[in-house]
């Protein structure tokens, strides 16, 4: 079934409903086809499946770009193709895809695929721009993480150890110059740090 079918069946349940004297009203009738369509979408598999792998990146950086700026990405989209802008190096997704595509993007399959790239580089490499909270030199608590600040900053020195285990420490360099040496950066500071895509 396609999405025109399902929603037609969908409507025709309301009608039945309706018969028997059990009317839903109209959020629940959205929530009803939200939730179906989410679930219909998640089985069709991922639709980013469908872009290049260069497209993908381009992407998943614009993303998370948008996202550190506290910025919706679909809407930032949406408000240059309406006021007819071009979206720079993401203009492929309305040249190629269209706003039907994008509007079946959920976070989960562009989460996918950021999980799937940290997976694949896991270790830090000399020339790895990433970021860093602000619990590397303060104290936060537990309950309070999600408040941490993050500082963009670049890896300049990966220190390994003498036997096979994970390198214990990386030299960081901030955009002001600072630089700054994370120990045990694959134990208890892994929190602390996370890659910039």
């Amino acid at each position: 079934m396609d999405r025109d079918e399902i929603e037609t069946t969908l409507k025709a349940a309301f009608l039945q409903c309706e018969a028997l004297f059990c009317p839903l009203n109209q959020q629940q009738k959205e929530i009803l086809l939200e939730v179906f369509f989410e679930r219909n979408s998640l089985a069709d598999g991922n639709p980013l499946d469908e872009l290049t792998s260069m497209q993908r990146e381009i992407l998943l950086e614009f993303i998370l770009k948008q996202e550190r700026e506290n910025l919706a990405w679909k809407s930032s989209l949406l408000n240059d193709w309406l006021n007819d802008r071009p979206s720079g190096a993401v203009q492929f997704i309305r040249d190629q895809y269209g706003l039907a595509w994008l509007n079946i993007i959920k976070p989960i399959h562009w989460q996918e695929y950021l999980q799937k790239l940290r997976l694949t580089r896991e270790k830090l490499q000399v020339g790895d721009t990433i970021e860093v909270s602000n619990g590397l030199w303060e104290w936060i608590p537990a309950d309070a993480a999600d408040s941490c600040d993050w500082f963009p900053c670049e890896v300049i020195e990966v220190k390994e150890s003498e036997d096979d285990s994970p390198p214990v420490s990386c030299r960081i360099r901030f955009q002001n110059g600072e630089e700054w040496e994370i120990q045990a950066i694959y134990q208890w500071n892994r929190p602390n740090w996370r890659f910039l895509t």
